[in-house]
């Protein structure tokens, strides 16, 4: 389940984690102009995670969840 918030300087998708246990803690994913960031609670250390992905390094993400194992570049359009 996830769901779609469009704040004034970011749109913020929050996913969900269902089905069976043990389920992970809610992730969220804040997009800017510029950036994207994603934040998660761990509760060993019991505070937010949260890492920051260029726009170039998000595209290059979504390149490669469609490619076979090995090292890539992508060309610019």
């Amino acid at each position: 389940m996830f769901s779609i918030e469009h704040d004034y300087d970011a749109t913020v998708v929050t996913l969900v984690d269902e089905g069976k246990s043990p389920l992970r803690e809610d992730v969220i994913i804040n997009a800017f102009d510029d950036c994207v960031t994603l934040t998660q609670y761990d509760p060993r250390s019991d505070s937010d995670v949260q890492i920051t992905m260029s726009m170039t390094q998000l595209r290059d993400l979504q390149a490669a969840l469609d490619l076979p194992e090995g090292i890539y570049r992508l060309r610019k359009a």
